[in-house]
């Protein structure tokens, strides 16, 4: 019990630590790459990087890819693994580093429509390996997803974003963090998407009771798949 009591602190200091050395809003460049290997069965890889600053102090990254199964109606399940690194403030990847994480994941995506607007369900559980300490945690995310010049999502349509996403962990305090996150984007084409918005993220600390960080994020991703898509942009894999 004493373990996991002390992984639970670990998970909540680690990540409060990072946020709550500088204030100023910081960047989340995202990366994202989606092949169709078969009708149903797609690979999915994705990098990222975090900064302290919008364009300096780059403290964060990560590399993940996994195996994404489509069902009917465009949900989907998925299994993933990857490899998180953090670095002490004030970042630039100062080594050594002061965190490593192995982690696994498995989730499934949820669609419905309410007339032209998407709304995603992503519910993900998670096993966590930092710096060897083993730990669960689980998320659900709610991401309406809305089309703006199009009645649908297809090429040349801008669309509007935003999502709630909860962190929790199965030992006290139990929750971890929440993120929310607005922003638009434009498909281009079936096989590239920009998007760019704002993160507010919030770590909870069960000593100080939390704090909160600001982050300019960017999308790209893009799509190796000759069937035409209508859908929505899902945003059921990234990060």
């Amino acid at each position: 019990m004493i373990r996991y009591l002390n992984v639970t602190i670990l998970l909540i200091l680690g990540g409060s630590k990072v946020t709550a050395q500088n204030s100023r809003t910081g960047s989340w460049d995202i990366l994202a790459l989606n092949t169709k290997i078969k009708k149903n069965v797609s690979l999915y890889l994705e990098s990222q990087t975090r900064s302290q600053s919008v364009t300096s102090n780059f403290y964060y990254h990560e590399l993940k890819g996994g195996i994404q199964y489509n069902l009917l109606n465009n949900n989907s399940l998925f299994f993933g693994t990857g490899d998180y690194v953090t670095y002490p403030f004030p970042g630039n990847y100062k080594t050594p580093a002061s965190t490593k994480e192995f982690r696994m994941w498995e989730q499934f995506v949820f669609n419905s429509y309410v007339g032209r607007v998407q709304l995603e369900q992503r519910y993900r559980v998670e096993q966590r390996w930092i710096n060897g300490v083993y730990s669960n945690r689980f998320r659900f995310r709610l991401n309406p997803i809305i089309p703006i010049n199009h009645s649908t999502i297809k090429p040349k349509t801008l669309y509007a974003s935003a999502f709630e996403e909860i962190f929790f962990t199965d030992n006290v305090p139990y929750f971890l963090r929440s993120r929310f996150f607005v922003g638009t984007g434009y498909k281009f084409s079936n096989s590239f998407t920009l998007q760019g918005g704002f993160i507010r993220q919030f770590d909870n600390n069960i000593v100080t009771g939390g704090s909160g960080k600001n982050f300019a994020q960017l999308l790209l991703s893009f799509t190796i798949d000759k069937t035409v898509r209508k859908q929505a942009p899902s945003q059921g894999a990234i990060d």
